[in-house]
């Protein structure tokens, strides 16, 4: 595969390490690499095994009991809601905070009708205005992501696996819109 190929992505990522690289492309190619067929269970595992969430992730897609699975998704709503209330932002972006929280239970409900395309988009939303709260205005420029990957790799492409699950038009099986969310939900469920 070859290596360069991130490097031309709308969401360049040039400073990675290989194996990250290849999980990543595998997960999404590069839109110029070859026509968009989706990601496969596979791409999503192995793309999971890299932001060291492999195990967790396998545990909740194996679709354990439902009471365990409603457990899950109030740990991570709490520790969403966590996050979100504990970031020091300006004054004048309190009510983001507000509003964010306010977009978790409709995630939830998404996730728990079996609507994953919703729930993704809902996610996706989510992702970027907790970007902002993260890191302010960086969230909104070109090179957030090489930013945030110089902070930390692991993060850096979570950061990238958001970027793409809102611009990336993904006509998938249910059963991968379900793996690509529990990604994200997984990374920070244990953030």
């Amino acid at each position: 595969m070859n290596t360069n190929m991130l490097e031309n992505h709308p969401y360049s990522i040039p400073y990675i390490e290989s194996d990250y690289r290849v999980a990543a492309e595998t997960l999404f190619p590069p839109e110029h690499a070859a026509p968009e067929k989706g990601p496969t269970l596979a791409a999503v595992e192995a793309f999971a095994d890299i932001l060291g969430i492999g195990m967790e992730f396998k545990r909740i897609m194996q679709g354990s009991s439902s009471g365990e699975f409603r457990h899950f998704l109030a740990h991570f709503q709490n520790n969403l809601a966590l996050l979100i209330s504990k970031t020091w932002v300006e004054k004048s972006d309190e009510i983001r905070k507000e509003h964010l929280q306010r977009r978790l239970p409709v995630l939830i409900s998404f996730i728990e009708n079996g609507d994953y395309e919703s729930a993704l988009a809902e996610f996706g939303i989510i992702l970027d205005e907790l970007a902002f709260l993260f890191f302010g205005n960086q969230s909104l420029k070109e090179d957030f992501t090489e930013y945030a990957l110089r902070i930390d790799t692991q993060m850096g492409l979570f950061w990238w696996y958001g970027s793409q699950i809102r611009t990336r038009n993904l006509q998938i099986d249910n059963n991968i819109l379900r793996a690509l969310l529990f990604i994200g939900i997984c990374y920070l469920t244990s953030f």
